[in-house]
């Protein structure tokens, strides 16, 4: 039986998220656009019918009350809005008073969570080497709104957390319609090191959050996606498993 979902923001990401929400067990039950939702209050019980679970992709201004509102209704969420985590301590607080659950990050793509590991552990070893100056930079299309985006922000509190003691330089550019690419680098004298993801689209962001809607359905609790993706992969590889694909 599908689950009920809802989309929060309706715009290219929320139309992809409903492409491939069947794929992913989950009926798409309401369409919520920012237009028509301002401070959430297009969010009730009316309008989120047969949604226990709403994904949102909405702007940094508008997620903080979307999650409220919809914590309040008793509807679980996905966030895949970056730029509100200033807002993350209470919107953390009142998800938990309400008895609901959240699912936030920077980016919901496997491969930039991967990189994400990635990135930590050649941070751990170029700690040990001062010589090595470290920069990060990333370019997006030029609608997205945050610049560095959350994904680089986060890139650079990896570093920092897994040792490595020096400043990691930031630098953003917004162009055209580019999903995204992310770049760490290391240099000294002798030689350079560089990391890149470049996304070729958005459906790997899409794919994530729909996995995590599904991961979320019936719990309680914030989670970082970080912090659970890998259960997500061990749930994808049974499935493949149990249907043989």
């Amino acid at each position: 039986m599908s689950r009920g979902v809802a989309i929060v923001g309706y715009g290219k990401m929320g139309r992809l998220v409903e492409q491939l929400a069947p794929s992913f067990g989950l009926e798409v039950r309401a369409r919520i656009s920012s237009a028509k939702n301002p401070q959430g209050s297009g969010l009730s019980r009316e309008s989120l019918a047969g949604a226990d679970v709403a994904v949102d992709f909405s702007t940094p201004q508008a997620a903080p009350a979307n999650i409220l509102q919809l914590a309040s209704l008793g509807v679980n969420v996905v966030s895949g809005t970056t730029g509100w985590y200033d807002a993350l301590p209470a919107v953390r607080e009142s998800v938990l008073a309400a008895g609901t659950a959240l699912v936030w990050g920077p980016n919901f793509s496997i491969g930039v969570n991967i990189f994400l590991e990635t990135v930590a552990r050649a941070a751990e070893l170029f700690s040990q080497y001062p010589d090595y100056e470290a920069w990060g930079w990333e370019i997006h299309h030029a609608a997205k709104k945050d610049a560095p985006s959350g994904t680089l922000k986060r890139l650079a509190e990896e570093i920092r957390a897994n040792g490595y003691p020096r400043e990691v330089n930031l630098a953003s550019n917004r162009a055209g319609r580019i999903p995204g690419t992310h770049e760490i680098g290391f240099d000294c004298a002798s030689d350079t090191i560089t990391l890149r993801h470049t996304a070729r689209n958005r459906e790997g962001f899409a794919r994530g959050a729909l996995q995590a809607a599904r991961w979320i359905s019936g719990k309680k609790g914030v989670y970082e996606f970080q912090k659970i993706f890998g259960e997500l992969a061990e749930e994808a590889l049974t499935s493949r498993e149990s249907t043989g694909r």
